[in-house]
């Protein structure tokens, strides 16, 4: 299967596609010559990220990538270690979307631009533009809206949780985190979603990561299945969980976490304007 583009009916945004990576892109400026940068570069990366994939799919940082995306996966999660086993897989949707955006700014001038790489996006911002968008839970319901400037120090958004593409270890609906990189974004929101979890309850099912998907870079970590019904005080012990470990990560501005109707917000709240209730 090749890389596919196409622009969306707008006009102003573009829709590339290859195999598990799927861009939406929108720039402001010199669009057309940043569009044409983004399709050149994308055209190879999922072929450099299956030539270094074993590599990529262990829990170490050496010896160190030869691929620009995968050194960038290497490099955001190797602050993570201490935390528990982490593979450079942690960070690869946020790093595609950091390489894309390097290669458009580089091209062509541009006053605004994002990467979204299945909601997790890097940005470009000069002075005086900004980025909105809004949370959303997996039903569609509304979370809360982000907000960042120029001035402000965020250059990727990420999402993790067990609604999500990728398994997850934990319970949480949804983290979105938000941090100088969307690489640095992605591993961290993968973490901080892993521990918000509840150990032995017996609502939550779990399988082993490889009975789910052969290759997981999991192994036989069991990762979430399913979650029943918990009481206030669980989901709130949940969110502690996680909240400490957001805490605890460096390298973050803020972050959402979110389950079953409780949420929490960690970091700079300036940039997260929650619906819920909620706060921490």
């Amino acid at each position: 299967m090749q890389a596919t583009a196409a622009l969306l009916p707008c006009g102003q945004r573009l829709h590339l596609h290859h195999g598990p990576i799927d861009l939406i892109i929108g720039a402001e400026g010199d669009r057309a010559r940043a569009f044409e940068a983004a399709q050149a570069r994308f055209a190879s990366v999922l072929t450099e990220l299956m030539a270094e994939l074993p590599l990529l799919r262990t829990a170490t940082s050496a010896p160190r990538a030869r691929g620009a995306i995968a050194r960038r996966m290497q490099t955001a999660v190797a602050p993570l270690a201490p935390f528990e086993p982490v593979t450079p897989m942690a960070a690869v949707a946020g790093s595609v979307a950091e390489e894309i955006l390097a290669a458009m700014t580089t091209a062509a001038d541009l006053t605004r631009a994002y990467v979204n790489n299945g909601g997790d996006i890097a940005i470009h911002l000069t002075p005086d533009a900004q980025f909105t968008m809004a949370m959303a839970a997996h039903d569609g319901a509304g979370l809360g809206r982000i907000r960042i400037t120029h001035a402000d120090p965020v250059r990727g958004i990420a999402t993790s949780g067990r609604h999500g593409r990728s398994h997850s270890l934990g319970i949480a609906d949804s983290v979105t985190v938000l941090a100088a990189t969307a690489s640095v974004a992605d591993a961290a929101a993968t973490l901080i979603a892993n521990a918000v979890d509840l150990p032995g309850h017996p609502a939550i099912r779990r399988t082993p990561a490889n009975q789910l998907t052969d290759d997981s870079d999991l192994g036989t970590r069991p990762v979430v299945t399913g979650c029943g019904a918990l009481t206030p005080a669980e989901i709130d012990r949940a969110l502690t969980n996680g909240a400490a470990r957001a805490r605890a990560i460096p390298h973050i501005a803020a972050a959402s976490l979110h389950l079953a109707g409780q949420s929490r917000t960690i970091g700079a709240r300036a940039l997260i304007h929650q619906e819920s209730p909620e706060h921490a």
